[in-house]
């Protein structure tokens, strides 16, 4: 895909938004749904994506809608931080199918680190256990 197309309504994210597909819901306000990511890349890989906009990625985003975004993206991540004790933390967003983005809808990868664990590959692996990442919602969602 290129950095700049048409917004497709039926990806992935999209869906969740809808409640067509499901999702173990981290957050959710008027401008944004945190939740666990399915494919993690280290343990409480969760995702932020926003609401009521058809941002395919960073570029896309109305400006007057990125501020009040990643206030929560911030909020997310400090309650990851608080649940989790991570050594570090990564912060990361793609655009573009050259940069590692697979949906095409704006989103944040919000990735404990910890010293010593190798971080799982983007996008690949294993598909995690839903009640395994209920659990880790559950400690997030406490922090929030």
């Amino acid at each position: 895909m290129t950095l700049h197309d048409t917004y497709d309504p039926s990806n992935i994210f999209a869906k969740i938004l809808r409640g067509e597909m499901p999702a173990v819901k981290v957050y959710e306000d008027d401008i944004a749904l945190a939740f666990m990511d399915v494919f993690p890349q280290s343990e409480g890989h969760t995702l932020v994506i926003p609401k009521d906009v058809t941002a395919r990625n960073l570029l896309d985003m109305p400006p007057e809608k990125l501020g009040p975004f990643m206030l929560v993206v911030q909020k997310v991540t400090q309650a990851v931080e608080a649940a989790l004790t991570p050594d570090g933390i990564v912060v990361t967003q793609f655009n573009g199918a050259p940069a590692g983005q697979t949906v095409y809808h704006l989103h944040v990868h919000i990735i404990p680190r910890s010293e010593g664990k190798a971080l799982g590959r983007h996008g690949s692996g294993g598909m995690a256990d839903m009640g395994d990442l209920e659990k880790l919602a559950a400690r997030i969602r406490a922090k929030l």
